[in-house]
């Protein structure tokens, strides 16, 4: 039997941490106008919640967040249904139908993770921070057409039995991924940092790889021990 109640409390608390988390976007630079968009998955449901379409980051509030469901149909009477949803709502829909683990999805246009996705080139794992947060390099994503569902098969396709929670979908910019909205959004943080670093490392020549084995040393110590038990890890 479904708790109604239980389940209004946990789309209520999505609401508030998605609108939220557009701040962290906005805050860290990831994002121009309106473009980009945080979703959530509602625990114990077959619900997101996502930004709407074209709106400014500083009128975004839980109250015109918007729910779907896992089609990306938009939930009729709810707040926020009067809106259109994100341009991007089918490929994250398509992204929780697949990969029930996910629940949080994030995309910017991020400066230097979309000249990457113009290149079509991957981002090698050649600081240990990558290492940590991505378990080896960041992938590239196929191109795919915004407004049905391509991006989000693309996504799917390329990060499925892959340890980065971000790809770059090539000629568009990053998708990351995360059991939280708010992992996802610190995967999209975290990218944009090594894209640039990266980028400026071979300005002055020739990166150096880390070796695999020492990839999956530092993945699995970052993973596993680094931290307090159950914690955000910075």
């Amino acid at each position: 039997m479904i708790d109604s109640a239980r389940i209004a409390s946990a789309i209520e608390t999505v609401r508030r941490d998605v609108a939220a988390l557009h701040g962290e976007l906005v805050r860290s630079g990831l994002v121009v106008w309106t473009g980009g968009n945080v979703s959530g998955r509602v625990p114990g449901a077959d619900l997101f919640v996502i930004k709407p379409s074209g709106v400014s980051y500083d009128d975004l509030a839980p109250e015109n967040m918007i729910l779907c469901d896992l089609d990306g149909n938009v939930i009729p009477g709810t707040p926020g249904s009067e809106r259109s949803p994100s341009s991007d709502t089918a490929a994250h829909a398509y992204v929780y139908r697949h990969m029930p683990e996910v629940g949080g999805v994030v995309h910017t246009h991020s400066t230097y993770a979309v000249a990457w996705a113009a290149r079509g080139e991957e981002i090698p794992c050649v600081i240990t921070a990558m290492a940590d947060e991505f378990g080896g390099p960041i992938p590239v994503g196929p191109f795919a057409i915004i407004g049905d569902d391509s991006i989000g098969r693309g996504i799917v396709e390329t990060l499925s039995g892959h340890r980065s929670p971000a790809v770059l979908m090539q000629n568009h910019g990053p998708f990351t991924i995360g059991r939280t909205a708010k992992d996802a959004v610190k995967a999209a943080v975290m990218l944009e940092d090594v894209a640039r670093t990266v980028h400026i490392a071979r300005q002055g020549g020739t990166v150096v790889p880390i070796p695999q084995e020492k990839i999956d040393a530092l993945y699995d110590r970052y993973q596993n021990v680094y931290g307090q038990p159950a914690d955000d890890r910075d």
